[in-house]
């Protein structure tokens, strides 16, 4: 599945785990479905639409320092996509919170991420 900038789904979602690294969030959002669903893994729950996760993403950035490596990509046989990823967390002095690999499941709609799940 491509996406419009002529992306394969591989490197669309390689370059918004570097644009979350990097803490861009308006890349991001712009990747995004207008009514993208996403998981609040910090808080819990679930938060609908751009404003929605933009705003997520400020408050747990605010707190805490999240660092995702994505490590593998695997279609799944719905057309989503699995990314297998490192995942570190630090509080803002250091020290590290967590160090873990889990797998974020992605369905794009028209080469825009629609949705995401996390899998443990």
């Amino acid at each position: 599945m491509d996406s419009p900038r002529g992306l394969t789904s591989q490197a669309l979602l390689t370059s918004l785990y570097a644009a979350f690294n990097e803490r861009d969030i308006p890349t991001l959002l712009a990747a995004m479905t207008p009514d993208v669903s996403w998981p609040n893994g910090w808080e819990g729950g679930v938060v609908r639409g751009r404003e929605e996760v933009g705003a997520y993403w400020r408050r747990q950035w605010d707190q805490i320092e999240p660092t995702v490596t994505p490590t593998a990509f695997t279609t799944e046989a719905d057309g989503r996509i699995a990314v297998t990823v490192h995942q570190t967390v630090h509080d803002k002095s250091g020290v590290k919170l967590a160090d873990h690999t889990v797998t974020h499941v992605y369905r794009l709609e028209k080469g825009l991420v629609a949705e995401m799940d996390i899998r443990e």
